[in-house]
C-alpha cells in the first residue's frame, strides 16, 4: 500500500489474516508511507504482485501506470495496482466496495439525491456509484468551481438526504475535525455515510446521529474493496 499518512490503515493487519487463512506463507502486505506519488517506482522489485492506492496518491498515481481498467479510465482514480512482469495495471476496487456497502446499508430507502463531500479521488469513486444508481449529486469542497460549505444553505441539506464524506477530515488521529456542513439542519430523513473507519464513529457521524440521522462508517466498504483487489491480484475474475 501506498499512501500518506498511513497511521490510520487496517489493511496490512487485514491482509496478514487473509494470508493465513489462504494457507499462503511467503507473502506480506506492506504500508509505505510516501508524500510524492513518484517515490512509488522506487519501491517496486520483482517481487510484488500488486499494491492498493490510497490517499493522497490515486489521482497522481495514474501518470506513473501503463494502463488503466476502463473503469479506472473513466473515474479519473485508482485504488488497486496490479504488477504484471513490466506492466503496471490500474483498477478502480472503490466502486464495487462502496456500491455494495451502500446499497446493503440503505437499500430501498437510500435517498434520490446526495451531496459528496470533498473533491479528490474518493470523490471520483463515489460520483461514478452516484451515477450508475441515478442519483443526482452536488459536490461540496473548498477548492474552486465547487459548491461551497459557506453556501450550504438549510433548502440543499433538506433537499440532499444522502450526505457522503470523502474527505479524510475526522480520521484518525485527528479525530476531533468533521466537515465544516450545517448540522443543524439534519434529521431523521438524513443518511450520513462517512468512507473513514478508523474512528469507528467519527465526529461527523456522531453530529449526524445527535440529529437523528442514519449513520454509517466505511468498514464494510473497506473490506469488500480490499476483497476486490485481492481477486484483481489473483486475476480470479474475468472482469474487474
Amino acid at each position: 500500500m501506498i499512501g500518506y499518512p498511513l497511521s490510520h490503515t487496517f489493511s496490512p493487519s487485514y491482509f496478514a489474516e487473509k494470508f493465513k487463512q489462504e494457507g499462503i506463507e511467503d507473502a506480506e502486505y506492506q504500508a509505505y508511507s510516501i508524500q510524492d506519488a513518484e517515490m512509488f517506482l522506487g519501491l517496486i522489485t520483482a517481487d510484488h504482485v500488486g499494491f492498493n492506492v490510497t490517499i493522497p496518491h490515486k489521482e497522481a498515481v495514474i501518470p506513473l501506470l501503463t494502463s488503466l481498467s476502463d473503469e479506472a479510465s473513466q473515474i479519473g482514480a485508482v485504488n488497486t495496482i496490479l504488477v504484471q512482469g513490466d506492466e503496471l495495471i490500474g483498477y478502480n476496487s472503490d466502486v464495487y466496495g462502496f456500491r455494495q456497502s451502500l446499497e446493503r446499508w440503505a437499500g430501498s430507502a437510500l435517498a434520490d439525491r446526495a451531496l459528496i463531500l470533498g473533491s479528490g479521488g474518493a470523490s471520483k469513486a463515489v460520483q461514478y456509484v452516484m451515477s450508475q444508481l441515478g442519483i443526482a449529486y452536488q459536490i461540496v469542497s473548498r477548492k474552486a468551481d465547487y459548491l461551497q460549505y459557506s453556501e450550504l444553505t438549510p433548502a440543499i441539506i433538506d433537499s440532499h438526504r444522502l450526505i457522503i464524506n470523502t474527505t479524510p477530515l475526522g480520521m484518525s488521529p485527528q479525530v476531533d475535525s468533521c466537515p465544516p456542513i450545517p448540522y443543524e439542519y439534519l434529521g431523521s430523513s438524513h443518511q450520513l455515510y462517512d468512507l473513514v473507519y478508523n474512528p469507528e464513529k467519527t465526529l461527523f457521524l456522531q453530529r449526524g446521529e445527535a440529529a437523528g440521522a442514519m449513520i454509517k462508517n466505511g468498514h464494510d466498504m473497506l473490506i469488500l474493496q480490499a476483497e476486490k483487489s485481492w481477486s484483481i491480484w489473483n486475476q480470479t475474475e474475468g472482469e474487474y
